[in-house]
């Protein structure tokens, strides 16, 4: 299917959509918002301000992705119909994150049982696009459980902007427009863990005619930027607005036993309690970041 197909909503709907399906799934009670509150944490070596969420509710999250090995229970298939958003395409469907932390945080999903450590497709580029086109959002990928995954059924998923206290976007867009780029792929000198930047252009932003294919193709030259073969994948984080992709390699889902998915490195974390916090308060967000990635070895 290609952006310039019909679409499966009516333009201008989805995020009204998404609005009223979250009101009555949160009637049923099949949405369970996990409260927070939150605390800015700035960065002094790059200047970043991330957004710290603590929370002390998020035991029944937890029960939930421990009880799902020993039932073999895949809540994707079948899904909540309370959670269902919308018919994306022919391979993907919109739900709500039942656990959410963020209003309107969605999830596209793969109809059929796809792994999530698997390398993204064309189709999940124009499922993505779709709904990107809708509105601003920031779209990201967790490819696996090292990389913040809670589900081996592949989704990537779309939250609302801004996610930090200020104007823009995201926490670290200010950082990556630092970015210095040898053609299409660039880097931030003060980012100390493998990664890469891509800027998409009018031919490769949500809507327009071939955007989508645009987009996996750099998206398939950031992964070989940071050694990712395509043949064997590993663990990476993917973050998506309409104007660029940020994509870094990552060694394991923890660190002092705080999660990291990839809204960590958009510049905004979630602990559990007072002691995690005070970890992130006393040694600097960037310290746990760079405790779940690859050191850069040299500057490119």
């Amino acid at each position: 299917m290609g952006l310039e197909m019909r679409m499966p909503f009516e333009p201008g709907t989805f995020f009204e959509a998404v609005r009223e399906r979250s009101a009555r799934a949160e009637r049923r009670g099949a949405l369970l918002s996990i409260p927070t509150s939150f605390e800015l944490i700035g960065d002094s070596e790059t200047g970043v301000e991330f957004l710290v969420r603590i929370s002390l509710q998020q035991k029944r999250k937890h029960e939930a992705k421990r009880e799902q090995p020993r039932t073999g229970a895949n809540p994707f298939l079948p899904y909540d119909p309370d959670l269902f958003v919308a018919d994306i395409s022919e391979t993907h469907v919109c739900l709500l994150n039942k656990f959410n932390v963020l209003d309107h945080h969605l999830l596209i999903v793969t109809r059929d049982f796809e792994d999530q450590e698997s390398l993204l497709t064309l189709d999940d580029f124009e499922a993505l696009w779709l709904c990107m086109a809708e509105g601003e959002g920031l779209g990201f990928y967790n490819a696996g459980i090292d990389a913040g995954a809670s589900q081996p059924h592949k989704h990537l998923q779309l939250v609302s902007v801004p996610v930090g206290a200020g104007p823009e976007r995201t926490p670290i867009e200010p950082l990556l427009a630092t970015a210095g780029f040898d053609g299409p792929l660039g880097t931030v000198e003060s980012l100390p863990f493998v990664h890469t930047v891509a800027r998409l252009g009018e031919r490769s932003s949500p809507g327009s005619r071939g955007a989508a294919a645009a987009a996996l193709a750099m998206y398939r030259a950031m992964l070989q930027r940071v050694g990712i073969d395509a043949q064997e994948p590993r663990p990476y984080n993917l973050l998506v607005t309409r104007d660029w992709m940020f994509l870094l390699p990552r060694t394991q889902g923890f660190f002092r036993s705080i999660e990291v998915n990839a809204l960590g490195f958009a510049g905004a974390l979630l602990v559990r309690d007072r002691e995690q916090l005070a970890f992130l308060r006393r040694e600097g967000p960037m310290t746990l970041l760079r405790g779940v990635t690859s050191a850069r070895g040299g500057r490119n």
